[in-house]
């Protein structure tokens, strides 16, 4: 019998079978298919209906669809992983045609399909499958060569590479038996009504035509039946491989090729990081927050099934970084285990096929738990970062239990332990990098809420903080009374009198910006110092201010992010209110989480988002601009830039701290290996600045130690935690007489005045 290939008529039985056979297995694969992906849209549904279309991205935007899917933009972070990535997306885009192409000639004894110039089609498809070759082996030596801690090894994060260099392999060695079993009949026209065998010059292919040869060596003679075998047998197996390949991905992290994209193109297009307000009018309520995986949104949800596990996100934590247990790339994970598991359990319906077509019940008493393992940091140095305890400890403790009912594991204890929602300083850099649009942070802050709010739970200290933020506004408990105290201090330091709203409103007058001091500027001395040189310059600058000296209140960022919603609620309602009193128009402020805080949250609650909402650095850079402050003395300083979280990765705000340092003489600028939008948080954020740190090291001394990588003399902030962060650590080193921090602003005034 001759092969599929040949001129010579083929037996009508096997020329019919094989039509069958293919018919069969592609029908079961498409079917085995749609049933995995039914499934896992039944577990998303579990959750609660979310308004998708508030979430499309604007045209345009940073993060745009194509920008992020056809581009590949967060990918490229890592560039050699990205352009690896790269040849896979467009690889397989490309190879599409030829399996087609090659399907097509199995089931036509050899005809190809009618494309135009088709040997310069399959010479690109025989680069194409090189190059994806070439990419499968460079990520197996990157995975177990280079052994880069954010990638897992083991069977089945490689399986995929199996999957994919089988299909390499088997699209070869069918092109090459396909020259052997045609080589003495091309040409030979039609013969026996049998169409003619279309076999490319070896010049068009420099792959399949040595393979060809190298074979042909081995003892497989042209036209022999060894070649037709060897033919048929690659031929099945590639389309054997490529079918089960299909069933496979939505099965496993691989479910991303089409979830992914439908998570960036459903991504909110509110401001980064901005949370979703709780109703807590709602008497219908149950619960707030996030205490079962069916209280998150069927958009969250999405995002489980559209983890990659790349491991981009926690190799930038710096909870992970720093050997707290708190991995997000593992939070990810393990919330997508428990919702196939409990939402296999709930519909009955086993997310695993073809196994799960013989089971009586979908699932079994079988679930994932977390164990009770920590991270095994052993501090070599202050300030070492390092993820490897973290993904150590992750993977021993998420194992399966016997016994155990997905639907009775517990979310916050058994899946996502309180250590690991704690350790979260909702900095966004996991988000920053995610390739998937995967949104970490608001997840943490929902089980936060559910923690706080319905079972009363929360660290010490953090619970510390919100009560003297209750009482007296302000995380340290401080009396009310003092909160305007700084307002004389200012005038004795600067003999600058800042004027409340109240007086200006008093004498009639009216004022041009509110300067809103915070909680750290107004009780913290050294905050004090940093606002007092801001005060000097809008003085300086003839800019019309006051301030709302004790009327002033707590923004509620540090509650909020906490998950004290109640609490944020209050407050925000009480300062929106002051805010209508007086009219105001435009704040300043010296605190990024204040700053984010109106600017993106409090216009949910009321607040008139006509508002001009201003960092003080924003501010400084524009009175620079417009020429209303002149530096003139000059700095002889070596500068780095500690970007603030809330103020670049939540605001997009890099340039303006920048700005500043370039116009000051002397000032030269060195910038960290990590800074802008892949800058480490200080450890501050989330709540965190009033909670101690009880495992691996202090994030504020890994940053600290990254900033001294680059010999500065001056840490440069525009925050007044990371200014306080940043100081802490230079203390803890013993270099704060070497280098000293300093905010910009403290850095302009000294040029501006000299002093």
């Amino acid at each position: 019998m001759h092969s599929l290939l040949a001129i010579q008529p083929i037996d009508n039985w096997w020329h019919w079978g094989r039509w069958i056979f293919f018919a069969a297995a592609v029908f079961l694969a498409i079917g085995l298919f749609v049933l995995v992906v039914h499934r896992r849209i039944l577990y998303m549904q579990l959750g609660t209906p979310a308004p998708f279309t508030r979430f499309r991205r604007k045209p345009g935007s940073k993060s745009s669809f194509s920008g992020q899917v056809l581009g590949h933009r967060r990918l490229l972070n890592d560039v050699r992983s990205g352009i690896m990535h790269l040849v896979y997306f467009y690889g397989f885009i490309v190879l599409q045609f030829g399996a087609a192409d090659l399907i097509w000639k199995g089931l036509n004894d050899g005809v190809p399909l009618p494309l135009p110039y088709y040997p310069w089609f399959s010479l690109s498809q025989e680069i194409t499958v090189t190059l994806v070759f070439a990419a499968v082996l460079y990520g197996a030596f990157r995975r177990y060569g280079e052994r880069l801690p954010r990638l897992k090894r083991g069977w089945k994060p490689s399986l995929v590479m199996w999957f994919i260099g089988s299909l390499m392999l088997t699209i070869l060695f069918t092109l090459s038996f396909e020259r052997l079993a045609g080589t003495e009949l091309q040409g030979n026209g039609i013969a026996g009504g049998a169409p003619s065998v279309h076999i490319v010059e070896a010049g068009y292919a420099p792959v399949s035509a040595p393979l060809a040869a190298l074979l042909e060596g081995a003892g497989i003679r042209p036209g022999s039946a060894a070649a037709d075998v060897g033919l048929e047998v690659f031929w099945w197996l590639h389309l054997l491989v490529l079918l089960s390949f299909l069933v496979y991905v939505p099965q496993s992290k691989h479910f991303h090729l089409l979830t992914a994209p439908v998570n960036l193109w459903f991504r909110r297009s509110t401001p980064p990081g901005r949370l979703v307000p709780l109703d807590l009018e709602d008497e219908e309520a149950e619960s707030f927050g996030a205490g079962k995986v069916e209280d998150f949104t069927q958009k969250q949800l999405l995002d489980l099934y559209a983890c990659v596990e790349c491991g981009r996100c926690t190799n930038v934590c710096p909870a992970s970084s720093t050997g707290k247990l708190l991995s997000p790339m593992h939070l990810i994970v393990k919330l997508r285990d428990h919702l196939t598991e409990k939402g296999a359990a709930i519909t009955s319906k086993s997310p695993w096929l073809p196994a799960g077509l013989w089971q009586s019940k979908a699932n079994g008493a079988y679930a994932h738990v977390m164990g009770a393992v920590l991270p095994a940091w052993e501090s070599e140095a202050e300030g070492r970062t390092s993820i490897e305890p973290t993904m150590t400890a992750q993977a021993g403790a998420w194992s399966v239990r016997e016994g155990v009912k997905p639907e009775e594991v517990q979310l916050i204890g058994e899946v996502i332990t309180e250590e690991e929602l704690w350790a979260c300083t909702s900095c966004r850099n996991c988000e920053e990098q995610c390739p998937v649009g995967n949104e970490h942070v608001d997840k943490i802050i929902d089980m936060r809420r559910y923690l706080v709010l319905m079972e009363g739970k929360m660290p010490s200290d953090g619970q510390r903080a919100l009560q003297n933020i209750e009482r007296q506004s302000n995380p340290w408990g401080l009396p009310r009374a003092e909160r305007a105290a700084w307002i004389t201090d200012c005038e004795t330091r600067t003999g600058i009198r800042v004027k409340t709203m109240q007086e200006v409103k008093n004498r009639g007058e009216k004022v041009d910006i509110l300067l809103w001091a915070g909680s750290m500027g107004a009780y913290d001395m050294r905050s004090r110092r940093v606002l007092y040189d801001i005060v000097r310059l809008l003085d300086q600058a003839g800019v019309s201010y006051a301030t709302l000296g004790l009327e002033e209140k707590s923004s509620g960022d540090t509650a909020r992010r906490i998950g004290n919603e109640l609490l944020f609620q209050e407050l925000c309602r009480e300062n929106i209110g002051t805010l209508s009193k007086y009219g105001v128009t435009h704040i300043v402020t010296p605190c990024p989480h204040t700053y984010n805080t109106f600017k993106n949250e409090y216009p949910d609650f009321g607040l008139n988002p006509d508002i001009v909402v201003e960092h003080h650095t924003e501010l400084l850079a524009r009175l620079l601009e417009e020429g209303s402050l002149l530096p003139v003395h000059t700095i002889d300083e070596r500068v780095t830039v500690h970007d603030s979280c809330y103020l670049g990765r939540y605001n997009d705000t890099y340039e303006a701290p920048r700005n500043l340092l370039r116009a000051i003489p002397g000032v030269s600028i060195e910038e960290m290996e990590r800074s802008r939008s892949n800058g480490m948080c200080c450890g501050a954020g989330g709540g965190l600045m009033w909670m101690e740190e009880h495992s691996g090291t202090r994030v504020n001394l890994a940053r600290v130690a990254q900033a001294l990588e680059v010999k500065p003399s001056v840490i440069s902030s525009a925050c007044p935690y990371c200014l306080t962060m940043m100081e802490d650590g230079l203390k803890a080193l013993s270099e704060g007489e070497k280098v000293i921090a300093r905010d910009v602003a403290e850095l302009l005034a000294e040029s501006v005045f000299g002093e």
